[in-house]
């Protein structure tokens, strides 16, 4: 099986990505694939909402200068096919590291790499416009951009695509999907209805209740609207994936 790197990427912070990231990991390993999550944001959620900490507070930097193997920062979770690699505060500074080290293509060497091991890397990315969102558009097979029903949702994927096209001449494709999406309210519903092809993921509380128990909401409530969504994403994902692959 051939690997895929799958980038959860917004210009936007508080618009699910660690969320999505770690709900979709688990889909994954759902499918029977090992899945790393590897986590590129210094705020540490993914990780998190696994249950996990960093082993220690200046390692996650040195995975990119070839001083630390990934393998020996790689955690385990309750899922035997889902994997963490943890972010901790030196991500911080990523961007400077990876500016001075000069090489363009780092990450997706690195994820390359690992995908030996892990047919499937998930890749939970920071709301930045630097050398580390460049990196994350020249190693994603595939980006996810979670979109808040809003008027700055469509400026947010203006973004993101005008970042990729401008960082690498290969250009993966980009999946928009609505996040916390609330058929209640009026604007989500105008949203929704003018863009009635994109994969969504409902508001619900149960989606919040992941960093309370640390699981992911197939665990939680697997019969739930939103484990069917989070379920029915990975599922384009794949068809998305397939059709590159064509």
């Amino acid at each position: 099986m051939r690997g895929a790197t799958i980038a959860i990427y917004s210009v936007k912070g508080g618009v699910g990505k660690t969320t999505f990231a770690a709900n979709l990991a688990w889909c994954s390993a759902r499918l029977g694939q090992r899945t790393l999550l590897w986590d590129l944001d210094a705020a540490g959620g993914s990780g998190f909402l696994y249950g996990l900490e960093p082993r220690g507070t200046r390692l996650a930097e040195d995975v990119f200068t070839k001083d630390r193997p990934a393998a020996k920062l790689i955690q385990p979770t309750g899922n035997p096919l889902v994997d963490v690699l943890p972010a901790d505060e030196s991500i911080r500074a990523l961007d400077a590291q990876l500016m001075r080290i000069g090489k363009r293509r780092r990450l997706a060497k690195l994820a390359d790499e690992l995908s030996a091991d892990y047919p499937r890397i998930v890749l939970d990315c920071p709301p930045v416009l630097n050398e580390l969102s460049a990196q994350v558009a020249r190693a994603a097979d595939l980006v996810i951009v979670p979109l808040p029903p809003s008027p700055l949702s469509a400026r947010a994927l203006e973004l993101v695509v005008r970042e990729i096209a401008d960082t690498t001449k290969r250009h993966p494709p980009i999946l928009p999907v609505l996040s916390m999406l609330d058929m209640r309210r009026t604007l989500h519903r105008q949203v929704r209805e003018a863009q009635p092809d994109w994969p969504a993921v409902p508001y619900a509380s149960v989606v919040e209740q992941c960093a309370v128990r640390h699981q992911p909401v197939g665990e939680i409530a697997p019969a739930s609207p939103a484990a069917k969504a989070f379920a029915m994403l990975w599922r384009a994902i794949e068809a998305k994936l397939a059709e590159r692959r064509a």
